[in-house]
């Protein structure tokens, strides 16, 4: 029986798995052009895999060597003598037995020896290399050099006259056409260094832009698959779309979701089961997030970026000329949406809240309001909770500058949230409606789901639309109450304070300004 798979390579006897049949015969194209590139995405993206179902793929037509630097020992990268036996080792390890070659005097010690030994390896066949895991590699000299070795070959070969790989494919988290940000970031990289003006040994690779992110189409066709070994009746249309609206195709957090219905939730198959599996995800320890953190940890600037987009609802522009921005993408954190930086799915934005919120404890004041203050019978009272917390930010106020509560106001009531819903509820930011005046934020608790929208005063008039805007969403979620939490930091007008339920239209507005 099948299982869905979150560690390794995916196998198609083994697993349940995405039809990646369109996009591996997009990456064929680039391969029968003879283009060399990169296959750079986040950690557990599905570049291993693949790169094993390329393989199987290319092999009717070339000669297909699929190595991992994986592993190999950084006595690899000592000396020329050292990476040519690791790397013919490899090569040996992947030709199959009936493929003729020309007869190789001697195994190579050095580039020149290594540069005739690939000559005579492609001389009378289309020879295509894939090389996994070149993220650990490309911190030393001699795989640079070997690049640009290959590099070399590849322009002879473009003029006749030389043999090389037809098409040469690098896969690992960080763009190798990119090796100077790569150095930067691991802080190797100086602006004077001995290697002269820091040109790529890359850069005649073509830009990789097949899309490896999964759709909604895309989830369902593993659907389907599970569903007809399982026997199990659920509408694969409405699942794919609701995993899809948490993950925005993020492979890895696809395939957890699904485990955990599967495997620990009974198998059920329904948008609450999808709730109670993202409240199983967010809340446990795995290297994805432990690699999202520390991220955010050693970069400052990318720290403040994720910061200042998520919490203060500050507007950023996509560039991909600046090196905090590279980070971001690199790391799976953003994504470009009509050029502007978000945050690239709901599940990174639930981890990095808990993660600021985590860090900006120490200068807010616990409340003394209690989870069973607000929940009763498995029922979460939005308007008590709003109502304690303009209590509670009362005294908060009293002992902090406005410049303080400017920064932090919307974090504050976060903080206050989280343990009130912890263990049976989320939240998330919906960043696509986040600027500098508003924030919504959606939470969902035991199968209730509330609308907030946080709010800095603007006057009366501005408040007013508020409402409308409010309002517009709550019909797209299909809910008839929404909530609305206004800061006012008014410094010269007389303060608005107030706790009201409000009509607009079908809707009722539960209005708080503090």
């Amino acid at each position: 029986m099948k299982n869905f798979n979150v560690t390794g390579p995916c196998v198609p006897k083994k697993h349940y798995m995405v039809d990646i049949s369109e996009k591996l015969s997009e990456i064929k194209k680039l391969v029968d052009n003879g283009s060399y590139f990169t296959i750079n995405k986040a950690r557990q993206y599905g570049k291993t895999t693949t790169l094993y179902a390329l393989e199987k793929v290319l092999e009717n037509e070339y000669v297909v060597a699929l190595l991992s630097f994986e592993g190999v020992g950084e006595d690899s990268y000592d000396s020329e003598s050292n990476f040519c036996k690791m790397f013919t080792t490899l090569i040996k390890e992947e030709i199959s037995d009936d493929i003729e070659f020309e007869p190789i005097d001697k195994n190579p010690i050095n580039f020149i020896e290594l540069s005739k030994y690939i000559s005579i390896l492609c001389k009378n066949q289309k020879f295509v290399l894939l090389i996994d895991e070149v993220d650990n590699a490309s911190d030393y000299k001699i795989f640079r050099d070997f690049l640009g070795m290959l590099r070399n070959k590849y322009i002879k070969m473009q003029n006749e006259k030389d043999f090389s790989f037809s098409s040469v494919i690098l896969a690992g988290v960080h763009d190798i056409k990119n090796l100077k940000l790569r150095m930067i970031q691991k802080g190797n990289y100086v602006a004077n260094e001995n290697e002269g003006n820091f040109n790529s040994p890359w850069n005649i690779a073509v830009d990789f832009e097949v899309d490896m992110s999964f759709n909604p189409k895309d989830i369902s066709t593993m659907l389907v698959e599970y569903q007809n070994e399982q026997k199990i009746e659920f509408n694969i249309s409405e699942i794919s779309d609701e995993i899809y609206s948490y993950t925005s195709g993020y492979p890895y957090l696809v395939s957890r979701i699904c485990k955990h219905i599967d495997e620990k939730l009974n198998k059920d198959w329904t948008v609450a089961g999808i709730e109670k599996a993202v409240k199983l995800l967010i809340t446990e320890k795995n290297t994805l997030f432990d690699d999202l953190f520390k991220n955010l940890e050693n970069d400052k600037s990318l720290f403040d970026l994720i910061y200042a987009i998520l919490i203060l609802g500050e507007e950023r522009k996509y560039s991909i000329d600046v090196s905090t921005t590279n980070f971001g993408l690199t790391y799976g954190i953003i994504r470009n949406e009509n050029n502007k930086i978000k945050i690239s799915n709901k599940i990174f934005e639930i981890r990095i809240c808990e993660f600021f919120i985590s860090k900006d404890e120490s200068v807010t004041k616990k409340s003394n309001v209690l989870k069973y203050d607000i929940v009763k019978n498995n029922r979460f009272d939005m308007k008590l909770c709003l109502e304690k917390f303009a209590e509670y930010y009362k005294e908060i106020y009293a002992e902090n500058d406005l410049n303080f509560l400017e920064k932090h106001g919307r974090l504050l009531f976060l903080s206050y949230l989280r343990p009130l819903i912890n263990g049976e509820g989320f939240f998330h930011i919906e960043s696509q409606f986040t600027d500098l005046r508003r924030m919504d934020l959606v939470i969902d608790f035991n199968n209730q789901q509330f609308v907030i929208e946080l709010k800095i005063w603007d006057g009366d008039t501005k408040h007013k639309e508020a409402y409308k805007q409010l309002s517009n969403y709550l019909e797209k979620k299909n809910l008839k109450t929404g909530y609305l939490l206004t800061f006012n930091f008014n410094k010269n007008k007389e303060k608005v304070k107030k706790i009201s339920t409000e009509k607009y239209g079908d809707y009722e507005i539960f209005d708080v300004i503090v």
